[in-house]
């Protein structure tokens, strides 16, 4: 890998002249209009405003106005995040030809950062998915084997970061849709702690899990676009308020003394054997290197996927009434405004939204609340409580991001439970709100990509990062997808 396809390496091949942002901006789409055909990644591809941002961005370089880390770097939108002008459409009927008024903070942060951005990215519809191919608009595929998933929800921005259309991007986790998409695809995905990025302009799935996070090829290309999005925001009453910490302090200081918890209960018979063995070689690597490994029980892991499938319809139900035919996206017309609601989300929602929308309602309903969604949310603080009395004990935890590599398109679609499973081991860090990290480590024996995990307590960003980074030196993990572009051209 070049140093000229990281982020930090793009940058500093800007700031040293042997590169231009346009150059960089030109070599993303460039890579875009010979692989869209093969993998469907972008739903958006807004060529003549990332040439005018990337000249921008040359401009303010030339002048002394150099705006951070991401200044004329190519990065690429989950089209869930709203966008000042280009169409936002959430991978869904119900909105398609929908142009926002205005853009979320995550994109005028990276704007003002001088980031350059290339276009807005397919998902699985409303986020609600693990394999994006729950799209109006057709499934996303994996570079590394066209005939399988990327993952999901945010399966397109995984797959323009390992393709090379883009050298960043953002996605949205609300259950893994960060971390197992970059688990599938080969790339670093990361989950912040809630509230330390903005869910001002994110079209919500489900509000209480929803946090935005980025996809990058190295960890420490990940703390540079978490520390130009990150922190607070007024628009957001969730959003954490103070500055923000050094996130990336703690890279390249090693694992020695580093408290390690592997968790019991993310060693489960179906995980794939070579997922099994390059975690557990990681681990082994890792306490070789100084860390302190012990095994860490949290029982209430068992009942997290069950919950968090209770409690994510239960708000996408409500978040989700918004689109009546009335206020936004399309309309089918009928006799009456009944009609008219009925037939507009009918023909405008697919059958997975519809699915978790009437899971969601019936959780909520009268005589069913306490028996699911009150259990559910019992559940969610046993989670927490087990994860922070783990964290007493240890720094970080670990296991795997997926129970398996990449599946073959079609191979779930048709089981929703097994769909379901392959979240089973992110979902915890979302009912928490805990931050957490994937991080590529190695091949499968039909060269398909593994996901290491790196969980935090709250706000504990920076020795996640500390910890993943030693996990990327560790595993050497430098192969890429087979359709990835060649080297990013110089001006």
């Amino acid at each position: 890998m070049s140093d000229r396809q990281t982020i930090r390496g793009a940058a500093a091949a800007l700031r040293d002249g042997s590169a231009t942002s346009v150059g960089l901006t030109r070599a993303a789409l460039k890579t875009a209009s010979m692989t869209e055909s093969q993998v469907h990644a972008y739903l958006t591809l807004d060529t003549e405003g990332a040439l005018e941002a990337a000249e921008r961005a040359d401009s303010q370089l030339a002048a002394g106005d150099d705006r951070g880390p991401l200044h004329g770097i190519p990065i690429a939108l989950k089209d869930n995040m709203v966008t000042e002008g280009i169409e936002t459409t959430c991978s869904s009927r119900i909105l398609s030809g929908y142009v926002p008024p205005y853009s979320a903070t995550v994109v005028d942060r990276l704007e003002e950062g001088g980031a350059v951005i290339t276009g807005k990215t397919n998902l699985d519809e409303f986020a609600m998915g693990s394999s994006t191919e729950h799209s109006a608009f057709g499934p996303t595929r994996n570079p590394w084997d066209t005939e399988r998933v990327p993952g999901g929800s945010s399966g397109g921005s995984a797959v323009t970061v390992a393709i090379g259309s883009a050298l960043g991007a953002l996605g949205s986790d609300t259950g893994g849709s960060v971390r197992q998409p970059a688990a599938l695809t080969g790339v670093v995905g990361m989950k912040p702690t809630y509230g330390l990025v903005s869910r001002y302009g994110l079209i919500p799935f489900a509000s209480s899990l929803d946090q935005i996070g980025p996809f990058t090829r190295t960890v420490a290309d990940a703390v540079d676009v978490l520390a130009t999005i990150a922190g607070h925001d007024p628009h957001d009453a969730t959003s954490i308020p103070g500055a923000l910490p050094d996130l990336g302090a703690g890279l390249g200081r090693g694992l020695e003394g580093v408290k390690v918890g592997v968790v019991s209960e993310m060693q489960r018979d179906e995980t794939e054997p070579a997922v099994r063995a390059n975690v557990a070689g990681i681990i082994e690597q890792m306490e070789a290197s100084g860390a302190k490994v012990q095994e860490v029980s949290l029982p209430s892991f068992e009942y997290a996927l069950s919950a968090y499938y209770l409690i994510a319809p239960a708000e996408a139900s409500a978040n989700l009434a918004r689109f009546d035919g009335v206020r936004y996206g399309n309309r089918v017309n009928g006799a009456n405004v009944a009609e008219m609601m009925s037939k507009t989300r009918a023909d405008g929602f697919g059958a997975e939204v519809i699915r978790r929308i009437l899971l969601g309602t019936y959780a909520l309903s009268a005589g069913h609340f306490d028996a699911f969604y009150g259990q559910a949310l019992k559940v969610r603080s046993l989670v927490r409580r087990d994860l922070d009395a783990a964290y007493e004990q240890v720094d970080v935890l670990v296991g795997p991001t997926s129970p398996t590599t990449a599946f073959e398109l079609g191979a779930k679609t048709a089981d929703p439970l097994t769909m379901y499973l392959t979240d089973v081991f992110t979902i915890p860090a979302n009912l928490s709100g805990h931050p957490a990290i994937s991080v590529p480590v190695g091949l499968d024996d039909s060269g398909l990509p593994i996901g290491f995990q790196v969980m935090a307590p709250a706000l504990g960003e920076e020795v996640m990062y500390r910890v993943a980074g030693e996990v990327e030196r560790l595993a050497g993990f430098t192969a890429r997808a087979s359709l990835a572009s060649s080297e990013v051209v110089a001006p």
